[in-house]
């Protein structure tokens, strides 16, 4: 049996079978350590089940592929998202992004809540003149901007 548990960005997993007789007849049993003991009725044995993992939602892992293929750096993403840099660096790696070279152009970015978006978009001065591409980031959006090098 298979118990999920969300927390913030993070998929938490226990396997409830006895690490003994491999039976599903658990049933809580107190609090050790601050971690839940389990008594199996089916061998009468005792055990708490650590963490085995944690998987970030994929979600945030799709968003971090998309802001690296946009231009923006491990770090920048980390500040973003709140991801460790290392652990973008080892999605990019996994799925096997390549990023395209921007030799040309350097991507901007700004985060915005809904009404401040509205109010940049009816400014026609800061649109013209680079390409730009707006995504959703939870609540906020971000505006990410490419504008030529100055020679």
């Amino acid at each position: 049996m298979l118990n999920y548990y969300i927390y913030a960005k993070f998929i938490y997993m226990e396997i409830l079978t006895c690490p003994k007789c491999q039976g599903n007849q658990i049933v809580k049993s107190g609090v050790i350590n601050n971690k839940q003991r389990y008594l199996c009725k089916k061998c009468k044995y005792y055990f708490t089940v650590n963490k085995i993992g944690k998987k970030i939602d994929d979600y945030y892992v799709t968003k971090a592929l998309q802001l690296y293929l946009e231009g923006l750096s491990y770090r920048e993403i980390e500040r973003i998202i709140g991801v460790s840099h290392v652990t973008i660096s080892n999605w990019v790696k996994a799925f096997h992004i390549k990023k395209p070279s921007h030799a040309n152009y350097h991507p901007t970015y700004k985060i915005f809540n809904h009404l401040e978006l509205v109010e940049y978009i009816k400014n026609k001065d800061l649109l013209s003149g680079a390409g730009m591409i707006i995504t959703e980031l939870g609540d906020k959006f971000m505006l990410i901007k490419w504008e030529r090098f100055k020679d």
